[in-house]
Order: C-alpha cells, then structure tokens, then sequence
C-alpha cells in the first residue's frame, strides 16, 4: 500500500496561515510559492509522487517556484497576509489569497 496521499486527501488538509507563521519556512528553505492558476492539492499530490515533467512545466511557467524577494518585500510589509497552505514535507506550499496569477 502507498504512503502517498490521493489529492482529496490533500485537499482536506489545505488550511490558512498568516505570512508571519510561514516566514520560518522561508528560512529554512522549504517554503514554495504555487500560482493561483493551479490547484494546491493537486501541486502537492504532484511533489510527492516525484513527477519531475510537470514540476519542470510548472517551474519553467513561473506557476511553481521559490518566492522572489519582490513578493518577500512585500509580504514582510504585511505580516498578517493570509495564504493557503499545505505541507508535504520537507516542502511548504503557499498560496496568495485574492490573487489571480
């Protein structure tokens, strides 16, 4: 039997948290920003099974990535920002509420 979760599972953990919480992942390098275009859950399902194509198309489009110092500039003038999130370890990913991007 695998280990890895299905993407409802995932979705079912998904929940939010303010930029100040999150900021220690970022830190520690593990925090990974999706576009608002992708599904959180689905992103993460995607990690976990390794699927290096995807991950690769996702990165290579901007919708998948480290966050840049511009968003971090930004997110540290507004500790309370909420995100979406979801952890899939080592990784953290995070989701801009009210974003269209």
């Amino acid at each position: 039997m695998s280990d890895l979760k299905t993407r409802e599972e995932l979705a079912l953990s998904v929940d939010e948290a303010e930029w100040q919480w999150l900021k220690p992942h970022l830190d520690r390098g593990s925090l990974i920003t999706v576009a608002a275009v992708l599904d959180l859950a689905e992103a993460a399902e995607r990690i976990a099974a390794d699927d290096a194509v995807q991950i690769g198309e996702w990165i290579g489009s901007s919708k998948l990535g480290k966050p840049t110092a511009e968003q971090i500039t930004a997110w540290d003038a507004t500790p309370r920002k909420k995100f979406l999130m979801l952890v899939i370890s080592p990784f953290v990913l995070i989701q801009e509420i009210g974003t269209m991007n």
